[in-house]
């Protein structure tokens, strides 16, 4: 990135996104129930917890899980936030101290009976309890399964950080559909909608074409809004922009509009597949066709977020939705990162 580059200017990710966004109306009351349950743990300290009460992790829910019940509803926020502390607790650890976190968050998901005394284990055991009330059994099993990549990939990209060092693009969007939780939350969606859809489904190569994209679709946006607070705090390394500029040649806004570009493709890609879907009978047709709705969901639903939250553009993000021109931060010295 050129010393001089003191701004950029996003591309219009909600033009090219054809999909219909929607909130669910349980938000007022069911938001308020989870953030009062995920703070009276406080795991994270005061600065942490402001940051993540202003990242708005309730609705991120609400927008990307529109269709859910209060109960079920509840119950995803609870998920959300439990990932938010998972996250602010690894992201500053080293890879082995994070995989330990990751594991007592693991064992915890996949079995009611473990208990290592740990906040972080009652916290994820109240949830899973909660989720098994209504979560089939196909879902769940899977859920643990996305559960397990999450952990290993939140390990890696420790170990990564601390080498100081950025994957070719292949290697990361791999680990990024894993490490930034995406794939574990789209994993809810059988549980709010209430479906519980059949291996056969799901393993589909046009199902999963359906599903890599539209979680690309969240990572590469996700990456591209949160590139200026990252730069800002010295954390590039895990973002689809600094893997562009190393190991593609590209300066700031020729990554920014490479992201652009990508996540237009990941649409075509993702209705070329839908159209494509074979039958199942009208059953589950019914039922996979909820889930594409879902899917479709999650991406308008972070697209909207992005912009709502103050966690990536702060009080300029009804500006920037406008003018889509971000200015950079100044970079943020902090304690551990001095060396940088």
């Amino acid at each position: 990135m050129s010393s001089s580059t003191s701004s950029f200017v996003l591309p219009d990710l909600h033009a090219v996104t054809p999909f219909k966004g929607s909130f669910n109306p349980h938000y007022p009351e069911a938001a308020a129930e989870s953030s009062e349950w995920v703070n009276s743990y406080r795991v994270l300290s005061d600065k942490k917890r402001a940051f993540f009460l202003q990242g708005g992790s309730e609705l991120l829910c609400a927008h990307a899980y529109p269709y859910a019940d209060h109960e079920r509803f509840r119950t995803t926020c609870d998920f959300v936030n439990l990932l938010f502390t998972v996250d602010e607790i690894s992201d500053d650890q080293n890879g082995k101290d994070a995989h330990e976190t990751g594991l007592t968050f693991y064992n915890a998901m996949r079995d009611l009976s473990y208990d290592d005394g740990s906040t972080l284990c009652k916290m994820t055991k109240e949830f899973t309890a909660r989720l098994l009330k209504h979560c089939g059994p196909l879902t769940y099993r899977r859920f643990i399964k996305h559960c397990k990549d999450y952990i290993e990939a939140v390990a890696v990209e420790a170990d990564l950080r601390e080498r100081g060092e950025v994957l070719d693009l292949d290697a990361y969007q791999t680990l990024r559909r894993e490490n930034s939780a995406v794939r574990f939350c789209f994993g809810l969606a059988g549980y709010a909608l209430g479906i519980d859809l059949p291996d056969e489904v799901v393993e589909h190569p046009k199902f999963m074409a359906m599903h890599l994209a539209t979680v690309d679709m969240v990572c590469w946006s996700n990456d591209l809004y949160s590139y200026n607070m990252e730069q800002a705090m010295g954390h590039t390394g895990n973002n689809v922009m600094t893997v562009l500029m190393q190991h593609k040649g590209l300066d700031l806004q020729g990554a920014v509009d490479y992201v652009g570009a990508h996540f237009k493709g990941l649409i075509d890609t993702f209705l070329a597949a839908k159209a494509t879907l074979p039958s199942w009978g009208a059953k589950v047709d019914g039922e996979v066709a909820q889930y594409a709705m879902a899917m479709e969901t999650w991406v308008i639903g972070n697209l909207n977020w992005s912009f709502e939250t103050q966690r990536y553009f702060g009080h300029a993000r009804h500006e920037i939705k406008r003018t889509r021109v971000v200015y950079l931060y100044p970079r943020r010295v902090e304690e551990h990162n001095e060396e940088n």
